[in-house]
């Protein structure tokens, strides 16, 4: 069994999945035009023992927005059950000006680290 999730870390804050459109406007304002981390875990459970647990995070640089941006990806919806109200590999990618480090985690599953973990997953 697996167990993944993925949040946001910013000042020392974690930026969840925002409970509403509000609370999104108000992620997205705040990481805009700056950096963040997102932090992404995983678990592994065999035969009802947690064989591996390991951690993945990733910088992202989100572009300088204003406010008619904000209102614009907001409306999208996209930022429902998202870490930090946002989805890079949707319409969110117009947030980001870069990253550093595994796209992937910031997707939602840092894919290298489960790979390193059950290498019998990949072909042979």
């Amino acid at each position: 069994m697996l167990g993944a999730d993925t949040d946001v870390g910013l000042d020392g804050d974690v930026l969840g999945k925002p409970a509403d459109a509000a609370q999104a406007r108000e992620f997205i304002a705040r990481l805009a035009g700056r950096t963040h981390e997102v932090v992404g875990g995983i678990a592994i459970v065999r035969d009802g023992e947690l064989i591996h647990t390991s951690v993945e995070v990733t910088k992202v640089h989100f572009r300088s927005v204003d406010a008619t941006f904000v209102d614009w990806y907001v409306a999208t919806g996209e930022w429902q059950g998202r870490a930090g109200g946002y989805a890079i590999q949707g319409a969110g990618a117009a947030l980001i000006a870069g990253i550093e480090g595994d796209y992937l985690n910031v997707v939602g599953l840092p894919l290298a680290r489960l790979l390193d973990a059950l290498p019998e997953l990949l072909p042979t």
